[in-house]
């Protein structure tokens, strides 16, 4: 093997190991939501959410439980993004929620790039609800939006 492609291997390997080891902890205990979850929302490079949902038992199908839940748990980690995003500040000293008061097409801006947050686990309880975790990475709220975030 040629020596000069040794580091280049070795960063590869580097950066495998790496990005097996930071994935998404579980949020649930044997199939159901603890009474203490454990939250750490504004990381260095990125925001993170939960949601939990749960849907109507009556429902026929898993699968239609499952879905909805699901559903509603996106829905509800998308307004907890929204919530931590307003309270961030910005340079200057303001936080988003008073850069939307001023300019109110921002508004729909940081929905919708909160819309566009990425799912990185759904995981369903063992009684039909559900727990999402979201991620927004702030350098692309920063670009969706035009916000100088700090």
């Amino acid at each position: 093997m040629n020596k000069r492609f040794l580091p280049v291997l070795a960063a590869l390997a580097a950066a495998i190991l790496a990005s097996a080891c930071s994935g998404v902890r579980p949020r649930l205990s044997d199939g159901r939501v603890p009474d203490v979850i454990n939250e750490n929302p504004d990381h260095r490079g990125y925001f993170e959410a939960i949601g939990i949902g749960a849907a109507d038992p009556a429902l026929p199908t898993e699968t239609q439980r499952r879905s909805l839940a699901r559903d509603a748990a996106i829905v509800k980690a998308q307004y907890e993004l929204l919530s931590l995003v307003k309270g961030v500040e910005l340079d200057g000293g303001y936080k988003v929620s008073r850069a939307i008061a001023v300019d109110s097409s921002l508004e729909s801006r940081v929905k919708a790039s909160i819309s566009g947050a990425e799912v990185l686990k759904s995981e369903f309880t063992k009684d039909g609800g559900c727990v999402v975790t979201l991620r927004l990475p702030k350098d692309r709220l920063a670009q969706d939006t035009g916000l100088a975030l700090r």
